[in-house]
């Protein structure tokens, strides 16, 4: 009996004891657990504090009064706004009697909402320039539901950044963050007036930095919730800081679908800074057009990596035709600055206050060369007619790489403003396929420039058919590289 009683005590400390064990063990596994949680983002204090300096925008604009119809209206929209007892415009009413056209006096009609972010605690607000494009008058509605009338400072189309001003003071402002700080997969939140619901707040993580979407600005993507009425409003790091602007969406819906587009603060803050100062906002300029450079042209022109901006055509008197700058050229360099990628030279340019002389590096048939431009100031484009060749000269025979060629009269190259060249009069095979035109000229054949169809042939003959070759072709007003591959 008593070693019965002796078993079920040690069964019962046995038991005991693995209980204990299961305990421990578990409530070993909890600090990682709550560590983990504690390290969730918090946004609810950053909502509080940035969020009084946030704005929703209302625009305004006064229809002039028209007469007759408006233009044919698409039969889905007729049928909307049907289904929901909607006015058709220019459709007759109940008793038949068409719709009163407005006047010129007749009360605004709200044009859209946006979003803004306080600058100042004197009332200057940042928003995007397609927010306020078009409108008449432009309200804010502070957090404490105040709205002022706001006047326009300044507005910029390339870059979608407007400033505008109410008469206040005292007001809550936003801080400016460095964006050069900012990583890919960072959290961060946007506050904003998403289909009119104001200080709405969503959030993600930035997806990749310098997006090339912008002519003059590279974007930052993120995957925060962006919707129409979001425009204008703040991108917010976890320090509480404006990092950007809000200002597109990628959707084949018209609404959100994961990708977003915000403006840099820092880009935006330097175009505020010019509308404030000068209502406008005055970019540099040096009159060429330009195109990415590939990896296969970049190796076969002896460049290395595929970087710069390749020139694809120079305008004729304007500052880079001036310094010297070719077709062709790849520039590798910029005031002092690397060119990259091709978006990278508007930019850099852009920043430059014209008037000013800097110097670019260009890569030319292999080598580098620094030139001096003195940057002009950005203009509307100027329409250039393409030049065309004068009568057809005779054709020399058609070469190992199937293009036949002749030599430019004069008054072409005149026309054209080039020194050498050889017009393609013939393309075959493996030239056709790489693109090559009956109308081309072609400048060089790998880095070697062309100046005769004597010359052409005689280079074309040493060619190593078993490799690739690269040619220089220009094309109206446009240049571009062109890799004719031998056939397989």
């Amino acid at each position: 009996m008593q070693n019965h009683l002796i078993a079920a005590v040690r069964r019962s400390v046995a038991a005991a004891l693995a209980g204990l064990a299961l305990i421990v063990a578990a409530a070993a596994l909890v600090p990682p657990a709550a560590h983990a949680q504690s390290n969730l983002p918090e946004f609810a204090d950053l909502a509080e504090r940035v969020g009084p300096a946030v704005v929703n925008i209302r625009t305004t604009e006064r229809r002039a009064a028209r007469g007759g119809a408006t233009g044919e209206m698409d039969e889905d929209m007729l049928d909307f706004l049907r289904r929901f007892g909607l006015p058709v415009p220019n459709q007759p009413g109940p008793r038949g009697q068409r719709p009163q056209q407005p006047q010129p006096d007749a009360e605004p009609q709200q044009r859209g909402i946006g979003s803004g972010f306080i600058l100042s605690a004197d009332g200057y607000v940042m928003t995007n320039a397609h927010v306020i494009e078009g409108a008449d008058e432009v309200f804010v509605t502070l957090t404490d539901k105040r709205e002022l009338k706001a006047r326009v400072i300044g507005s910029d189309r390339r870059s979608d950044v407007a400033l505008v001003k109410v008469d206040a003071s005292g007001l809550p402002t936003v801080r400016i963050g460095d964006v050069g700080k900012l990583r890919v997969g960072e959290w961060v939140i946007a506050i904003g007036s998403p289909f009119g619901l104001e200080n709405t707040v969503t959030a993600g993580i930035v997806s990749a930095k310098a997006r090339d979407t912008g002519e003059f600005l590279p974007l930052i993507q993120t995957d925060v919730a962006i919707n129409p009425g979001n425009s204008g409003g703040p991108l917010i790091n976890m320090r509480g800081e404006v990092v950007g602007i809000n200002s597109q969406i990628y959707s084949r819906s018209g609404g959100y679908m994961g990708i977003s587009f915000a403006i840099p603060i820092d880009e935006a803050t330097r175009v505020a800074e010019q509308l404030k100062a000068a209502g406008r906002v005055s970019r540099g300029r040096i009159g060429v057009s330009i195109d990415q450079v590939s990896k296969e042209v970049a190796e076969s022109i002896g460049l290395g990596k595929p970087s710069g901006a390749l020139v694809r055509s120079v305008e004729a008197g304007g500052p880079a035709e001036k310094a010297g700058v070719e077709p062709g050229d790849i520039i590798t360099r910029f005031d002092g600055k690397p060119v990259e990628r091709s978006g990278d030279l508007p930019r850099i340019v852009g920043a430059v206050k014209p008037g000013s002389k800097v110097s670019l590096q260009v890569f030319r048939r292999g080598a580098t060369k620094d030139l001096s431009v003195t940057v002009a100031e950005v203009e509307p484009d100027k329409t250039r007619r393409t030049a065309e060749a004068e009568g057809k000269p005779q054709a020399t025979p058609t070469t190992t790489l199937g293009i036949g060629v002749s030599d430019l009269t004069e008054a072409s190259k005149r026309e054209l403003k080039i020194k050498n060249g050889v017009r393609v009069e013939v393309a075959e095979g493996a030239a056709a396929r790489a693109g090559v035109r009956e109308g081309d000229v072609i400048l060089s054949i790998d880095n070697t420039e062309i100046g005769s169809a004597k010359q052409f042939e005689t280079v074309a003959a040493k060619l190593d058919k078993s490799r690739a070759v690269t040619l220089l072709v220009r094309r109206g007003d446009t240049v571009n590289f062109l890799i004719v591959r031998p056939a397989r």
